[in-house]
């Protein structure tokens, strides 16, 4: 075997690991989810698990990465499709407020619901909360900024635009995650959707079928 063959199978084992973790600690939780779990699941032992990510905590934020590029790859291939500065807006909050497929809850809710309760009591992990943070706030600036250049969007500073709106939208993403009656899929999107309107300085109206139904529609038509 060549040197860049065990190089692939190398990466193609870790990958397994992050996505056997990925679901594990969305089935589980993070504190019944444990290193050996991880390694039965793809038929490893637990010390090459811990071979390859050293601690839990290190293994909950990988996976978090892990399920992470995924959602980014989504995104940015779905706002290149996607023309006017109201329309990925309403791609982002999708995303974010309602649920895709069968499950009510989408994976990544699950592992970053792990993620912050762990940030808060270790440092490294807080860290890695940051810079994660970080990413999401940067693509709606980024959304702001070119509907601004294209004449669509009003004067606001893009930056507290994206801090605000990406609070908002993990407070109306965790009600939506935890089933609260009062704040379903679709109340959640018109009010982060009136928001943005309002904040922007754009028009924006609800459909007419619910976004929940939208969503799925969209994701059954691009299998």
């Amino acid at each position: 075997m060549t040197v860049n063959a065990v190089a692939d199978a190398a990466d193609q084992r870790r990958e397994e690991m992050l996505l056997a973790a990925a679901q594990l600690i969305t089935e589980r939780g993070f504190s019944d989810t444990r290193i050996a779990d991880v390694a039965g699941r793809v038929g490893a032992s637990p010390a090459l698990v811990i071979y390859y990510f050293g601690t839990k905590d290190r293994l909950l934020t990988e996976a978090l990465r892990y399920s992470e590029k995924s959602f980014y790859a989504a995104a940015d291939e779905m706002l290149e499709r996607t023309p006017s500065a109201r329309d990925r807006l309403e791609t982002l909050v999708r995303m974010t407020c309602v649920p895709h497929g069968d499950a009510d809850l989408p994976a990544a809710w699950g592992l970053w619901f792990e993620l912050w309760a762990t940030a808060f009591r270790v440092e490294e992990i807080g860290r890695d909360r940051i810079e994660l943070d970080q990413r999401w706030r940067d693509v709606i600036a980024r959304v702001v900024r070119d509907g601004q250049a294209a004449g669509e969007l009003g004067k606001v500073d893009a930056e507290d635009f994206a801090v605000t709106f990406s609070a908002l939208l993990d407070g109306l993403s965790i009600q939506v995650a935890l089933r609260d009656p009062v704040v379903d899929p679709d109340r959640a999107f018109a009010i982060a959707m009136r928001f943005a309107a309002t904040s922007l300085g754009t028009d924006w109206r609800p459909r007419r079928r619910p976004v929940s139904v939208i969503a799925r529609q969209r994701l059954a038509g691009s299998r």
